[in-house]
């Protein structure tokens, strides 16, 4: 492990600073519990001065959600403990079901809310008339700590999302083009980097998101969101043309002449990213765009389609280079972002689409809902004094966890880093803190563990057992006006709390056996299910729904290729073969209207396309489905050979996608295959 460097080190000055003035002034004000402001600031605080307040805003409504509810329910349940466990373990399995529906950090606010309800209601049952002030008192330093953790971020050395995010963006194009040096160059294997670049988007995901509380960053998120858009769109574009080129190269005549050094000139291009401040020049294309009679004969088809793909790839690239410079720009102080346009437009794409498995979201709420009524049944049976503290760990410990598909392992680490907390707040709290005598004396002993331990935070390996480490230390402290720590009531309270972490750990288990390779099972299902769904859509009305495909498809992959890697296999599908026939069939569907001449061809392709993925769902492949398949797309490739339209380009490269991906290695059609099929009803 390397030494920190001057960031981290500056990160956690600031944040310790802070929950030094959050601690001192709840001393001050005489507020009960000034060590849930300590421990706070370390909750919210964010090297970007952007994420701090947005943390602190959800966290802040979170509190007031879940302060409210506890202020409702514990005067009227208190002398009804199982029905008022009931009710708190619904509120907590609710909250968490809506935190897991959003993505963005608004998500914070009812996680906050799912486990502050049961820290006030338990905590008070044994004074119910003191439900009120505990809210009130919960509140207020919650409120005090982000107050201080935003107002240190905001004055000192303040860490601007804007800035950050350009430098992100020049590790998110490396990986892009990293991955199309692999997809242009013969020879090259599919490496790690076409799953990095999904896992870049999922980052520039949370990066928008904190955009918006970054006031001096109004103008970028508009261009922020369209580069994401862009860079999940060289996705399946990356993907199509590799496989395209693998089909053009298994041919007799192999590439076209000159193709050959049209890919490596723009796989330089593509890699050369400093020096990009022009559109590549010097590229001779033959009809990118598909425009012209294609010809019946399959290379000639395929041939077109690939220079297709290529051509595209570059107007996305040369998208991503000038957003990326105008947003450099716009932090720089300059405008002028309203003059771009875009080399690369399509339509129908709803950026708003976004996957959510809803099973196993109602599965993991209830899990967590379970675990804190069968925790507090276990509390009214023993009647343990202390059972509160382990019931409010285990809710948190569930929650904090619930949307991870192995959410035992990161638990297992929570409930060990916990322990060390308790073991390194015993040392501070009865025999270096008896030794001070002022406050000044007390920051001065707290920074010998918080400082070190802060620095770790922007380490993402160590992130988690630095985030455990300070809060539970500054939580266990107990902090007050007046030194009174009592080492059996200490031993007590925070056994419980230790026990309540174990209990969810080991209830995590015994309910959650199954981890990564579900969920990859689930989102590769969801993707077979909405192709078969689309795929036979009939009718105008469901068109309208096309609108959302591309992108919530584009969403999946992105979930779906960092759990591949993660799982180390990809014997199910690789990802991108279902997001390449998505769009394929999204093509299809806006070119084969009823009245057209190409509609009755295009709708048996269709047709084919769910049956093939249907059997898929229920595993009963048919042996000759492929060469079927096959032969419908030859067919329609006929039908389309001699017609310049714009719908029937989009169609034929569409059909050649399909019969890429579907049909891999599939040998040019001859003649009497190309012959259009006799008039019938489509089947499936």
């Amino acid at each position: 492990m390397t030494m920190p460097s001057g960031r981290e080190w500056l990160f956690s000055v600031k944040t310790f600073a802070a929950s030094m003035l959050a601690l001192y002034i709840a001393l001050a004000l005489g507020m009960p519990r000034p060590y849930w402001a300590m421990a706070t600031v370390y909750v919210v605080s964010h090297p970007l001065t952007g994420a701090t307040p947005s943390k602190g805003v959800y966290r802040a409504g979170g509190t007031l959600l879940g302060a409210s509810a506890a202020v409702l329910l514990v005067p009227w349940l208190v002398n009804q403990p199982v029905l008022l466990s009931a009710v708190v373990s619904l509120w907590t399995g609710s909250l968490l079901y809506l935190s897991q529906l959003d993505r963005t950090p608004r998500n914070y606010l009812y996680m906050l809310a799912a486990y502050t309800l049961p820290m006030i209601a338990f905590g008070a049952v044994g004074s119910p008339a003191e439900v009120f002030n505990i809210a009130v008192a919960r509140t207020q330093e919650i409120l005090l700590a982000i107050a201080c953790a935003s107002t240190v971020a905001a004055l000192v050395f303040p860490g601007r999302v804007a800035p950050v995010l350009d430098q992100r963006m020049g590790v998110w194009l490396r990986d892009a083009a990293a991955w199309a040096t692999e997809a242009l160059q013969p020879g090259q294997v599919p490496g790690a980097s076409r799953h990095q670049l999904a896992t870049d988007i999922l980052a520039l995901d949370q990066f928008i998101g904190q955009l918006a509380y970054d006031t001096a960053s109004v103008d970028v998120v508009r261009h922020a969101r369209e580069l994401r858009w862009r860079l999940s769109l060289l996705l399946p574009m990356l993907s199509s043309l590799q496989a395209a080129l693998a089909e053009l190269r298994q041919l007799p005549q192999g590439l076209p002449a000159g193709l050959e050094q049209a890919l490596a000139q723009v796989a330089d291009w593509m890699q050369n990213l400093d020096a990009q401040a022009a559109p590549l020049t010097g590229l001779h294309w033959q009809n990118p765009d598909g425009s012209g009679p294609a010809g019946s004969d399959w290379p000639a088809v395929l041939t077109q389609h690939t220079l297709a793909r290529l051509h595209t790839l570059v107007c996305l690239w040369q998208d991503c280079l000038a957003l990326r410079q105008r947003i450099a720009r716009n932090n720089h102080g300059r405008t002028g972002l309203d003059d771009w346009a875009p080399a690369y437009r399509r339509q129908h794409l709803d950026s708003q689409a976004r996957h959510v498995d809803h099973g196993m979201v109602v599965f993991s709420a209830l899990s967590a809902s379970a675990l804190s009524f069968v925790l507090c049944l276990l509390w009214i049976e023993t009647g343990w004094q202390q059972g509160a503290s382990a019931v409010i760990m285990g809710t948190i410990t569930a929650c904090f966890f619930a949307a991870q598909d192995e959410p035992a392992r990161a638990q297992r680490g929570f409930f060990g880093w916990t322990c060390v907390g308790m073991l390194l707040t015993s040392v501070l709290l009865f025999y270096v803190i008896p030794a001070t005598h002022d406050f000044e004396t007390l920051v001065l002993v707290l920074a010998l563990p918080f400082l070190p331990l802060g620095t770790l935070a922007l380490r993402p390996s160590f992130a988690p057992m630095a985030m455990t480490l300070t809060v539970c230390t500054a939580s266990f402290l107990g902090l007050s006006g007046a030194y009174d720590a009592n080492f059996a009531d200490f031993v007590n309270s925070n056994l419980a709390g230790i026990a309540g972490a174990f209990g969810a750990l080991v209830w995590t288990l015994l309910t959650r056996p199954f981890g990564t390779g579900l969920a990859l099972r689930r989102l590769v299902r969801s993707l077979w299910r909405d192709l078969v769904r689309h795929a036979w859509g009939r009718h105008q009305t469901e068109h309208a729904a096309l609108g959302a495909m591309g992108d919530l498809m584009l969403d999946r992959l992105s979930l779906l290729l960092p759990r591949l890697a993660a799982s180390a296999h990809d014997r199910v599908t690789d990802g991108f073969s279902e997001l390449r026939v998505g769009f394929s069939v999204l093509d299809l569907q806006g070119s084969g209207a009823p009245a057209s001449p190409v509609g009755q061809p295009l709708r048996r392709v269709l047709g084919a396309v769910a049956a093939h993925y249907r059997a898929r769902l229920n595993q009963t492949p048919h042996p000759h489905a492929a060469q079927a398949l096959g032969q419908r797309i030859d067919r329609a490739l006929h039908t389309l050979a001699r017609q310049d339209s714009p719908q029937a380009r989009q169609a034929r490269h569409a059909l050649a996608e399909l019969r890429i991906t579907l049909c891999p290695g599939r040998p040019a059609p001859a003649r009497a295959l190309v012959t259009p099929e006799p008039t019938r009803s489509p089947t499936a």
